[in-house]
């Protein structure tokens, strides 16, 4: 998402080594974003149990900042990804390999599934609770492919002008926002999808729904691909992946 630290990379161990402390950043930063996503809608359905209004609040709120800080804790180790889509536009521009591209998505769907088990086991819920939350309508489908495309936009935006140290920010304030501007409260990340049905909170959506959800989001990434290769055919800082 953001520029790796420099770091000397030299002979297989090494290369190895930072290979395997990238994937576990993308986990456990994964991992921690759906805690934040599930526990702060188990949270707020606690809180505010009459009024949905509050709860989306609440829940766009812990999101939003939660990013904020995962992406400056993660950024300079990882790129800080913990969404395949953006792993899958940084392999489509080449900054990322299809080796690393495969891991990287492997490690956020597990972390992912792993943040949903904790999440429920802090709110005292059965560790595997699949969720029955159905979410299926075009209307949900559309808001998914805009919610992706304005996130990458977001991200390569911010690269692309020589201001990757606004993209924690820019991303927290962009999801943030689509919670509440999107009917389908911008999930836009295959990750938190796969690993937000094992939740039957207000954050879950139930297994049959979440295939058209991911696909929209890979249809919303793949447009997203095209217009920043229009928008910002040339970078201030060269080929920063996102």
């Amino acid at each position: 998402m953001i520029e790796l630290a420099d770091a000397p990379e030299t002979g297989p161990g090494r290369l190895h080594l930072t290979l395997v402390r990238r994937l576990v950043a993308e986990a456990v930063g994964t991992c921690l974003l759906v805690i934040a996503v599930v526990g702060s809608g188990i949270m707020a359905s606690r809180l505010s149990p009459t009024d949905v209004g509050i709860q989306l609040l609440e829940n766009a709120f812990a999101t939003a900042a939660a990013l904020v800080g995962l992406i400056l804790m993660f950024g300079a180790v990882s790129g800080a990804h913990f969404n395949p889509v953006v792993t899958l536009v940084d392999r489509l521009f080449g900054t990322t390999s299809t080796r690393d591209a495969v891991l990287y998505t492997l490690a956020q769907i597990a972390g992912g599934c792993i943040g949903s088990v904790i999440a429920n086991v802090m709110f005292e819920l059965d560790p595997i609770n699949v969720s029955t939350h159905v979410r299926s309508s075009g209307a949900l489908w559309l808001s998914e492919a805009v919610a992706t495309i304005g996130l990458l936009l977001v991200i390569h935006g911010c690269v692309r002008t020589g201001r990757a140290s606004a993209v924690p920010f820019a991303v927290g304030a962009w999801i943030g926002g689509a919670y509440w501007f999107t009917s389908s409260t911008s999930f836009a990340n295959p990750a938190v999808t796969v690993a937000r049905t094992l939740s039957d909170s207000f954050a879950g959506i139930k297994p049959s729904s979440a295939p058209m959800f991911v696909a929209m989001q890979l249809v919303g990434a793949l447009l997203a691909y095209a217009l920043i290769r229009f928008i910002y055919p040339h970078t201030d800082r060269g080929d920063a992946g996102a």
